[in-house]
């Protein structure tokens, strides 16, 4: 197929890009090259694709980058949670307006088939389980409890203690910060496309995505390449909270090929797909295990926290199996292994 592929020279786009170049696709990049997230603008990997520099904001350069396209899988978006009010505008044109005029143009071009990287966060907390109770949905957190130590979210009708629970693609969503909020969006907007011109839309609800070429001392960073950048320091890892928060930590190249197998074969609807390991682990075990990888000091958990962020979010991603036939199949612990050797951008 012919694949405009945006945010392709991204962490996770770079990867995607050599699976569909692996699989004999013929692809094209839109990618901004926005300096937050690309800080040397290198494009050499690039060399196999044709690359169009652009914003998806810029109606014209879309409709250029479309032309003669079949597919479209759409990485570019602005990351991070929105820690402050004075983010959200920049989330909203990037990702939310972004998005809507990709499909706009994709409508004008008569392309009908978007695959969208959208994130667990749409989730918020997902489901804790009440003994009394059974599968509830945890409230906002309370500053006045993180600052104390409470991070575990209580029953929001008795208030015991939960326990953790897998999420479903069929759970409610419930964004708890501009990331999320914009990632629930950009998948209504993407609905309302499909409804309208017949279009299918994949959603890929990505996990915590780690592995070669994670970018370091951007807002993109996820809390892997934090982590691996202190202990290269000789510094211990921080964690915060107390590190015993759920997620699932899965290989950019696991995820890169469910994408790209959901391009190929999510041919009507709209459809979510959670995409994740399968193995949920506490961020304290990814400390460890790195610590541990590259013999560095163990971490030091601060009790610091985010009030955007959540507990836990860990999700069920057996429908990828069921439906497209993925599975991931990186190990954790090798998976570290390369990271804690691998080169940052």
């Amino acid at each position: 197929m012919r694949i405009l592929l945006t945010g392709g020279a991204g962490f996770i786009g770079q990867h995607v890009l050599r699976d569909l170049l692996e699989r004999g696709h013929t692809v094209r990049i839109l990618d901004s090259l926005r300096p937050d997230v690309h800080l040397t603008n290198d494009v050499a990997a690039l060399h196999e694709a044709e690359l169009h520099i652009a914003d998806v904001r810029d109606a014209a350069k879309v409709d250029l980058a479309l032309h003669g396209i079949e597919a479209v899988i759409h990485l570019a978006a602005k990351v991070g949670l929105g820690v402050d009010v004075g983010d959200f505008p920049d989330y909203a044109s990037s990702n939310d307006a972004g998005t809507a005029q990709l499909l706009t143009g994709m409508a004008r071009a008569g392309v009908h088939r978007l695959t969208l990287a959208s994130s667990m966060v749409v989730y918020g907390e997902g489901f804790g389980i009440c003994a009394e109770h059974g599968a509830v949905t945890p409230g906002p957190r309370i500053e006045a409890e993180l600052m104390k130590g409470r991070f575990e979210p209580p029953c929001p009708i008795c208030g015991s203690s939960l326990g953790t629970s897998l999420v479903c693609e069929t759970a409610p969503l419930d964004p708890r910060n501009a990331y999320a909020t914009s990632k629930v969006a950009q998948e209504h907007y993407a609905s309302n496309w499909a409804r309208t011109c017949g279009g299918a839309v994949a959603a890929m609800r990505y996990h915590n995505v780690y592995g070669p070429g994670m970018p370091r001392n951007t807002p993109y960073a996820g809390v892997a390449a934090i982590f691996t950048s202190a202990l290269r320091r000789g510094e211990p890892p921080n964690v915060y909270e107390d590190g015993g928060q759920r997620r699932d930590f899965v290989h950019v190249k696991d995820v890169a090929h469910a994408t790209v197998l959901a391009c190929e074969r999510h041919l009507t609807g709209v459809r979510a797909f959670n995409v994740g390991s399968g193995t949920p682990r506490t961020v304290g075990e990814m400390a460890t295990q790195l610590a541990k990888t590259l013999n560095g000091p163990q971490p030091v958990v601060t009790g610091q926290y985010r009030l955007g962020d959540v507990r836990h979010i860990t999700a069920d991603s057996s429908r990828l199996l069921k439906e497209l036939g993925w599975r991931s199949i990186i190990p954790f612990e090798s998976g570290m292994s390369e990271l804690a050797g691998e080169p940052f951008q």
